[in-house]
């Protein structure tokens, strides 16, 4: 390569460099202004003339969040939903996934086109239906009914199902069929061959399923204050910073402090997650 064709290269890679850099930046910055919002002192907070910095960082606001009446309760309500949510939409997923690949059926098209089409209509067009249905689920089923956490979960797997059982049906079409019939060959039952070959093969896809559903189940407000009225105990964390909201004046400072202890389980389960989160993201953009 000449020259000059190598410094176009080098040039054009700062240029991306650059960018992304630019990019970074742009959606890094809300997150940096409400960790700065938290530690301000409240009369810079509500200061006329804001400023991207403190002089007198101060843990006031985040005293104040975790002071509120029930928080733990609120913390553990969203740790079960998240985690219920997670762990029964990668089982359910996962055996969706691999039926619609593995097995030939009627309507197996109609099936893979409703699962596109589901993931089109907006959350907001489908709440007021959902509340009437959990209001029937309710006298047939109380722990999924309006007021239980179950309702939450319920209505979480409807919606990160479809996404989920979409981006899996590329990690187990995947797997060669050899594989399995290498298997059975051996002895293998399809069970076995399931959780044993199958199961650990597809487990990128399965980790980045994940984290899209603990986002969504952790960081609901929506579902969480249409579904759950009048229970207090069973609110969750979203809705705890609903305290700070004031007629008069909010308390911006509280408000900041709590959402940014809500984000810290998100970068933690991101970060133990981080590598198999990578490698599920690029299988998926190869299938």
């Amino acid at each position: 390569m000449s020259p000059t064709g190598r410094r176009g290269r080098r040039s054009g890679r700062w240029a991306a460099e650059a960018v992304t850099v630019a990019v970074a930046a742009v959606v890094a910055f809300p997150l940096y202004w409400m960790v700065l919002t938290a530690l301000k002192p409240e009369a810079e907070v509500i200061s006329a003339d804001p400023r991207p910095w403190t002089l007198a960082p101060t843990f006031d606001s985040f005293v104040r969040a975790l002071t509120v009446q029930s928080f733990g309760r609120y913390l553990l309500n969203s740790v079960v939903v998240a985690v219920a949510v997670v762990l029964l939409s990668l089982l359910l997923s996962f055996l969706a996934a691999t039926a619609l690949t593995r097995f030939r059926f009627r309507s197996r098209t109609t099936l893979l086109v409703m699962l596109l089409v589901v993931q089109m209509v907006p959350v907001e067009a489908l709440t007021i239906p959902l509340f009437f249905v959990m209001q029937s689920v309710r006298d047939v089923a109380p722990v999924f009914g309006l007021n239980h956490l179950g309702s939450l979960v319920l209505v979480h797997l409807a919606f990160s199902l479809p996404f989920a059982i979409w981006m899996l049906r590329g990690f187990v079409a995947a797997v060669p069929v050899e594989l399995e019939e290498a298997a059975t060959l051996d002895g293998a039952s399809r069970f076995r061959f399931l959780w044993q070959v199958l199961f650990p093969l597809v487990a990128p896809g399965l980790v980045a399923t994940s984290v899209l559903s603990f986002i969504h189940a952790w960081n609901d407000f929506l579902f969480a204050k249409t579904f759950i009225i009048s229970a207090a105990e069973n609110q969750t964390l979203p809705l705890a910073l609903q305290v700070f909201v004031k007629p008069d004046q909010n308390d911006w400072g509280a408000i900041m402090a709590g959402s940014t202890l809500m984000t810290i389980p998100v970068l933690v389960f991101f970060v133990l997650v981080q590598r198999r989160l990578v490698a599920g993201l690029a299988g998926a953009v190869k299938s």
